[in-house]
């Protein structure tokens, strides 16, 4: 018999668990889905106990504790938005990893003496990889590799070329090519963690109607997206699903919203007061760091 089916067999209607690791999380989630109250309450509640300290011991006196009502659950958000927070933290570590190789990039770079960082602030946008693509399929000369900046770059294509006096080192090229494709890969997977962002949110329930409500619809600011922005119409989803435009607020783009409301959710009398939730996104915000 399920642990499940044996708790409402014996006429339980709330749990409390002891919060260890990740190993209470399918055990809660299972309980949850079978409609049981489900607490997940702090170690530290049993931690000065008297007695010597056991498991068995630590249960009895959270069932004592949950009867005298002395127990509250830390909040964890519902199913559907811990679904949405697990995609995005696995986003989160992508662009992570994919920073890292970045950074192995751009070390290879000044081991082979090129120095175009210095008149290119992002080697990962358009100018950087053609110059960095053409560099692995073995052009050499600077005049040509300036010749692929974009349009939108300030410096020169002398002042590109000036900054490729370089010893190309087999070893490193070699090198170089690896990282690029890892980050490329990272930046595949990262498309695809995308893809499955949108359709968690395509799953949630409206709380306005987009299409009626055109004049409501958030408009895109003229401030530029970050660089590891998703590229669907995030702005609108977080409108459809909210009802609020919390990009309206400085300092507030659509990948932040996106964050902050897969960790504290959409409900927000979950949240006994302003400084309950303020302190939840202070722990999250310290996490982040």
């Amino acid at each position: 018999m399920l642990l499940s089916d044996w708790l409402k067999q014996c006429g339980v209607e709330t749990v409390a668990m002891e919060s260890t690791g990740v190993y209470w999380i399918p055990v809660f989630q299972v309980l949850e889905s079978r409609g049981l109250e489900v607490k997940l309450v702090n170690a530290h509640y049993v931690k000065t106990v008297p007695g010597r300290k056991t498991d068995v011991l630590d249960c009895q006196w959270l069932q004592q504790y949950l009867l005298y009502g002395l127990l509250s659950g830390s909040f964890r958000p519902e199913d559907q938005i811990c679904m949405l927070r697990s995609y995005i933290r696995q986003r989160d570590n992508l662009i992570k990893n994919a920073c890292s190789h970045v950074q192995r990039m751009q070390k290879a770079l000044t081991q082979m003496n090129i120095q175009f960082t210095r008149v290119i602030s992002d080697i990962t946008g358009t100018t950087g990889l053609c110059i960095i693509r053409a560099i692995i399929s073995g052009e050499r000369n600077p005049i040509v590799l300036a010749s692929f900046k974009d349009g939108r770059i300030k410096a020169s294509v002398e002042e590109i070329a000036a900054s490729k006096t370089c010893d190309y080192r087999f070893e490193l090229v070699f090198i170089f090519e690896q990282e690029l494709q890892l980050y490329e890969f990272y930046q595949t997977q990262i498309q695809k963690c995308d893809c499955q962002i949108e359709q968690c949110l395509a799953t949630f329930t409206d709380k306005v109607d987009v299409e009626q409500q055109h004049d409501a619809k958030p408009k895109r600011r003229g401030k530029k997206q970050p660089g590891n922005a998703p590229q669907f119409d995030l702005r609108t989803h977080l409108y459809r699903i909210s009802g609020v435009d919390f990009t309206a607020v400085d300092g507030s783009g659509a990948l932040t919203v996106l964050i902050l409301l897969s960790e504290v959710g959409l409900d927000a009398s979950r949240f006994k007061s302003v400084k309950h939730f303020t302190s939840r996104l202070t722990v999250y915000a310290l996490v982040v760091v």
